[in-house]
């Protein structure tokens, strides 16, 4: 058995999987199943080992919030050129969450925001917590601060 996420598109499944796999490091399109026509169908990408699967499906089953890639990053840097890489013709969102410019939701998160909100003082949590929920763009810094100065 196995589980792969899988994702509908309208049309711009292999230019997206070409887009993540460039982006998101240790990544890599799988394989292309086209149709007859010779436009991709099934797209299988890995990334960083995670199974992905985008399909063109046409219009009708359009990208949405309700679900989202998550990559959990350790350094600001990397948050900072996952965030540019993964906005740039998209949206930032609230909470360390954007939308890219296929539809696709993500969320961008350090492994220090993880780390602070498993804290064991809950007054440090929640301080955490309303500074997670000031931000787009999540910085460790400031989450740090705000854990700190609880």
């Amino acid at each position: 058995m196995s589980v792969n996420t899988f994702f509908w598109f309208d049309s711009a499944a292999e230019e997206a999987a070409t887009f993540y796999a460039s982006v998101v490091p240790n990544s890599r399109v799988v394989d292309v199943a086209r149709q007859s026509d010779g436009s991709a169908f099934i797209v299988s990408i890995e990334l960083d080992g995670q199974a992905v699967t985008l399909m063109n499906g046409g219009p009708g089953h359009p990208l949405s919030d309700a679900a989202s890639l998550q990559v959990v990053v350790e350094t600001q840097d990397e948050v900072d050129r996952l965030w540019d890489a993964l906005t740039e013709g998209g949206a930032p969102g609230p909470c360390g969450w954007l939308t890219d410019r296929y539809g696709l939701s993500w969320q961008v998160v350090p492994t220090a925001l993880l780390t602070l909100m498993g804290g064991a003082d809950p007054a440090k949590t929640i301080a955490v917590g309303t500074a997670l929920q000031s931000m787009s763009k999540l910085d460790i810094k400031t989450l740090q601060d705000a854990y700190d100065n609880a």
